[in-house]
């Protein structure tokens, strides 16, 4: 579904991204771990768009995005999540909701916006408080079904348990393979290595800007390696 190959991107002269290469089959979750400053939250922005590769190339769907703006690859099917939530703290989470489905023309926006207040009550509850006042949770809910909206064929996930108490992050979890059950495909970049390794099909792991391991998620749990530099084992 889709395929990086060896892309390279930099912050002017410094280089964040070296030759990646990864793939995400139709169906798959998979992780990306690695410690801050690793690039991961570099790869899911090129990925959507918001930067772009110096060499390399992006493909989706056999599609070439590495030129595409970020509104089109949301079109294609694409969407992001991105790390710190990101909503409109100013609007309404109805009129969040709104927005991350603005590229539509189709009649389903209503029925899926009650989806995804069906898989987040709490937003249903606060549909037309202003998303600034919820909490991180709240907040974190409100991203990921901002995301939703766009229906996207895969869903960009950037640190969805990022500041979260214990049990909010096994709710965020669990809606992430509740989500893949129900068909999205899943790329998700998170600090909590133990977490995304339990749920991931695949993974990689990133180290400055590089990928330096990738297995099923079951074998990286497992790896010394792994466990000694991001499990605390």
């Amino acid at each position: 579904m889709l395929d990086i190959q060896g892309i390279n991107v930099f912050y002017g002269a410094i280089q964040a991204l070296n030759d990646v290469t990864i793939n995400v089959q139709s169906g798959e979750i998979v992780a990306i771990i690695g410690s801050n400053g690793a690039g991961k939250s570099t790869l899911l922005r090129t990925i959507s768009g918001l930067l772009r590769p110096r060499t390399g190339s992006i493909t989706f769907k056999g599609r070439d995005l590495t030129d595409c703006p970020a509104h089109d690859i949301v079109k294609m099917g694409i969407s992001h999540s991105p790390e710190g939530r990101r909503i409109f703290t100013n609007m309404s989470v109805h009129e969040n909701l709104q927005l991350g489905a603005f590229i539509r023309k189709d009649a389903d926006v209503d029925k899926d916006m009650e989806a995804v207040l069906d898989r987040f009550p709490r937003l249903r509850e606060r549909f037309k408080q202003n998303s600034g006042t919820m909490s991180g949770g709240e907040q974190q809910m409100l991203a990921i079904g901002r995301a939703l909206m766009s229906r996207p064929q895969i869903l960009l996930l950037d640190e969805p348990s990022l500041g979260l108490a214990p049990n909010l992050v096994t709710e965020i979890f669990n809606i992430v393979l509740d989500l893949n059950k129900e068909g999205c495909t899943i790329l998700i970049v998170e600090q909590n290595a133990n977490r995304a390794l339990e749920i991931a099909h695949r993974a990689y792991v990133l180290e400055t800007g590089s990928v330096v391991l990738s297995d099923t998620g079951k074998a990286l749990l497992a790896n010394p390696k792994v466990k000694e530099a991001y499990l605390g084992g």
